[in-house]
């Protein structure tokens, strides 16, 4: 059997242990009096317009760029006219160079001999740099296709992104408190989510 003296002991000691995790003021709950006071008839809420993505790619798909010019992201319009002005400047090059090498083989199978190419390049030659201008060619455009389609699609997600809820109702923050209690620092991740 156990002694009497080693419950009391453990029982001491449990009383000792569980008066030294009591605190007389929780150290959570300490409010900073300089801290932002935000009254919630003060938060403005913006409407969201589910119509405003759909505008904004029908605006690019009709000029692009100006989906973007909608969003005000004006900085976009410069990087989408680049890119699909390459795309079609390009193509255009392409196009002009394979003209030029169809025209000197046509000219060669109707039996002339004053084509620019003459005395550079044989028959075999023109026709594969036909193949490699018009395959140039059809990359480009598709290439500038695809550039078009990007720019429809950003237009679209960044206006969906505009109307992204980041206010105060919703939102998680880091932050730091000094605990006077203890005389340390205390870190910790909020989640506030108000309806």
């Amino acid at each position: 059997m156990i002694n009497k003296g080693f419950y009391t002991l453990l029982l001491c000691l449990f009383s000792v242990l569980n008066s030294f995790s009591q605190k007389e003021k929780d150290s959570t709950n300490i409010v900073l009096e300089n801290g932002p006071i935000i009254i919630k008839d003060s938060l403005v809420k913006k409407e969201i317009d589910p119509l405003r993505p759909s505008k904004a790619a029908f605006y690019s798909a009709i000029l692009p760029g100006l989906g973007q010019a909608y969003n005000k992201k004006y900085w976009k319009i410069p990087i989408v006219w680049g890119a699909i002005g390459t795309g079609i400047y390009f193509y255009s090059s392409n196009s002009k160079q394979y003209n030029r090498y169809r025209d000197a083989y046509k000219r060669r199978l109707a039996g002339f001999k004053d084509d620019e190419f003459y005395d550079l390049i044989s028959d075999d030659g023109l026709i594969r740099a036909q193949d490699q201008f018009r395959q140039n060619k059809e990359l480009s455009l598709l290439v500038t296709i695809g550039l078009y389609a990007l720019n429809i699609l950003d237009a679209n997600i960044d206006a969906h992104l505009l109307q992204f809820n980041v206010d105060e109702n919703l939102s998680l923050s880091p932050h730091y408190q000094y605990n006077q209690l203890e005389n340390t620092g205390d870190l910790g991740l909020t989640l506030n989510y108000q309806f």
